[in-house]
């Protein structure tokens, strides 16, 4: 290639070297602009890496430390601190996750990080740093985050708690490995803590009857009326516009959630796309805020959809509208889902209800539901589960509480209704 030094190419306008490296031609992309001077440069470049093959002192990791050839002849990269790989794998991780998740993760690892010493070399950590990194996590104090600046520092995890945070930790080291950066892994035989099964807590009738009572407003009695019998989730509640509710067969199509405040989403899961068919209560609730929030403004919001980069555009009338009963008038047009826990243990000292987590409301649906002998088929699909699996694995003791019930059907139409056998056609 006239006017190029031996060895240096022109490649889509960048400038990229090659020589031979154990018998082999290789190429090296230097990503400078195609200048004389540069190519001048790349060529004095390419003679000092000839003369290191030749003299044995090359080191192509420290030369092209990103370099894909690294890989073609088994050589590990340089090597890389724990901060590093952190940074490295969490970009790389935008493209699976929402933006809730991928806020959880940096979460995860930020803490994981500073415990194991962001300085420290990756290769260093050994399976006992993480059996101390778990250890600190369970019994060692949080680190206080900016959204609990008015909060006292709270001593320990939940074992739930820290296995979400090693196996995220995990997920980052195993990357390491595939990548070369590792040669082994200080996860083997971390095993995730044994965690005892916590039951749901459901209200009763008579602590639901208490719950709305103390309600502070028509609104916010009407939004939980309808948390409580439709089992949807929170952030489905919040995100719920007049146009998702069929007024005439009083339906709901579930259609876009909202986990983190002005980021909609699809619903948690694919089966949580899903149509709710009411109760009379959850009618109730829907009838009555009517009054409220059905003619009122109509807001044009962007879906942020699974795929990476694509969003969707939903006109929505929001059935709970926050402004309309703030002190100061200056609420806003949908509700967050951090605002449910505030006004659910609101209500709960109020009433004097025992404390529970305001996830309650999803279980109080779906163990009422299976007291009152529903299909957990059909519940399942009212909640958004993909199949009735984890409603037998959660509820399984609702459901034999209903046992009774179901033997006095048994004897009422086992022998009534026997099918037909089956013939054979005769040819």
């Amino acid at each position: 290639m006239s006017g190029y030094p031996t060895g240096v190419e022109n490649h889509g306008g960048t400038l990229r070297i090659w020589f031979i490296y154990k018998g082999k031609r290789v190429r090296e992309s230097l990503g400078v602009a195609d200048t004389v001077k540069n190519r001048r440069v790349a060529g004095e470049l390419r003679a000092s890496v000839c003369f290191a093959i030749k003299t044995g002192i090359f080191d192509y990791s420290r030369q092209f430390p990103q370099s894909t050839n690294l890989k073609k002849f088994n050589i590990a990269p340089p090597g890389i601190t724990v901060a590093e790989l952190a940074s490295k794998w969490l970009e790389l991780k935008k493209m699976d996750l929402t933006l809730n998740a991928y806020r959880r993760y940096v979460s995860y690892i930020n803490i994981t990080t500073e415990i194991l010493g962001g300085n420290r070399m990756l290769e260093s950590i050994t399976h006992e740093d993480v059996l101390n990194v778990r250890k600190e996590l369970l019994t060692g104090y949080q680190i206080c985050g900016a959204h609990q600046k008015n909060r006292s520092v709270k001593k320990g995890r939940t074992v739930r708690t820290v296995n979400v945070y090693v196996t995220c930790m995990k997920g980052m080291f195993d990357f390491a490995m595939l990548n070369g950066y590792i040669s082994k892994t200080p996860f083997a035989a971390v095993l995730p803590l044994k965690k005892s099964k916590s039951d749901p807590s459901p209200m009763s009738r008579e602590e639901y009857q208490r719950f709305l009572e103390k309600c502070p407003c028509e609104q916010i009695r009407n939004l939980w009326k309808l948390a409580f019998n439709t089992g949807m989730r929170h952030g489905e509640i919040c995100a719920l516009a007049w146009e998702d509710i069929d007024t005439k067969n009083w339906t709901i199509k579930i259609r876009r959630n909202l986990a983190i405040s002005d980021h909609f989403t699809p619903p948690k899961t694919e089966s949580g796309n899903r149509i709710i068919n009411l109760t009379h209560p959850a009618i109730e609730a829907l009838k009555s805020q009517m009054a409220y929030t059905r003619m009122g403004k109509q807001h044009q919001i962007d879906v942020h959809l699974r795929e990476f980069g694509r969003t969707r555009r939903d006109e929505c009338t929001f059935v709970f509208v926050p402004r309309l009963t703030a002190r100061n008038g200056k609420g806003g047009e949908w509700y967050s889902p951090g605002s449910f826990s505030g006004t659910w243990n609101n209500i709960l000292r109020r009433s004097g209800i025992p404390h529970r987590k305001s996830y309650e409301s999803r279980h109080t649906y779906a163990c009422w539901a299976l007291s009152a002998g529903a299909n957990p088929n059909f519940i399942a699909a009212q909640m958004g589960h993909t199949s009735a699996q984890m409603v037998y694995s959660v509820y399984g003791k609702w459901m034999s509480d209903n046992n009774d019930n179901q033997l006095a059907i048994l004897n009422a139409n086992f022998g009534g209704n026997a099918p037909q056998m089956p013939h054979a056609k005769n040819e």
